[in-house]
């Protein structure tokens, strides 16, 4: 939404599954030390509390970020995509000195069952990820669209000397903007450290995934975000599914050919992505 290209994004959302986990690990008491916990010993508001704080813990990295690195080089996009790629690789050493093994944060025991729906049964913890992209999604288009702020943020975005011509601190709501995409990707990665695992080197997977999403939809476009977001996964989970596999291992490699063959297909039509604007 507001142009920046953020590379450390990806390491903001690892550092926030890792913290939420180190904080899980002192509020359940776990009986087998130096394994995993098992979801039958969270209790819901110890996966609560985790994620709250890391999220908070991520707002106020993200916001120093900001204020400290990117705020002194507005306009510059290539200088602040070098910045932001420098404080990743920090970011990503320091976790890998803390946290060198693959880790998990535990759902809660009430999401270890399933759901069915029609023939098919789904984990009630993926319905309740799928509830809260929703839910969060939604919450963003209102509040950028219905208020104050959010229209400040967005009319910023396009002429930042008018907005602070009719007196409009147009710093303070860019750094609302950046604590709140800060505060939602150590959000994000509690939800990922969750479901999946945190590994080192996986924040480049995960940026990966999010700069492929954001070309797709189209930059500074929120609707364009989940739509390439369903297009992409789409994609990938239907080719890793239904195309044969290469070599001797499990995984398919034609997932990745086919969701950026995606990509090249978009931006052969539409240079700004699907929703993007021209310019």
């Amino acid at each position: 939404m507001m142009r920046v290209v953020n590379m450390a994004h990806g390491s903001l959302y690892l550092l926030g599954g890792y913290i939420a986990y180190d904080l899980q690990q002192r509020l359940v008491h776990n009986a087998n030390p130096g394994f995993g916990l098992l979801s039958s010993q969270v209790a819901v508001w110890q996966w609560v509390v985790p994620a709250i704080a890391a999220s908070a813990c991520i707002a106020v990295v993200g916001i120093v970020m900001q204020q400290g690195f990117l705020r002194w080089n507005q306009g510059q996009d290539l200088r602040q995509a070098l910045i932001t790629i420098a404080l990743s690789i920090i970011i990503a050493d320091q976790m890998l000195a803390h946290w060198p093994i693959q880790e998990s944060v535990a759902w809660p025991g009430t999401f270890d069952r399933f759901v069915s729906i029609g023939s098919i049964d789904y984990s009630l913890a993926r319905l309740f990820m799928l509830a809260v992209g929703v839910v969060v999604g939604i919450a963003l288009w209102l509040w950028l669209n219905k208020t104050r702020t959010g229209m400040t943020i967005r009319a910023g975005v396009d002429d930042r000397q008018m907005v602070s011509a009719i007196g409009v601190n147009i710093q303070v709501t860019f750094a609302i903007a950046f604590l709140v995409g800060a505060a939602l990707a150590g959000f994000g990665g509690v939800m990922g450290g969750s479901q999946f695992n945190l590994a080192p080197g996986q924040d480049g997977q995960w940026l990966l995934n999010s700069l492929v999403v954001v070309i797709i939809g189209g930059m500074g476009s929120l609707g364009g975000a989940a739509v390439g977001a369903i297009l992409y996964g789409t994609v990938l989970t239907f080719s890793g599914v239904y195309l044969p596999t290469t070599g001797n291992d499990c995984c398919t490699q034609y997932s990745v050919v086919f969701t950026f063959a995606l990509l090249a297909i978009v931006l052969a039509f539409r240079p700004q992505g699907l929703f993007g604007r021209p310019g």
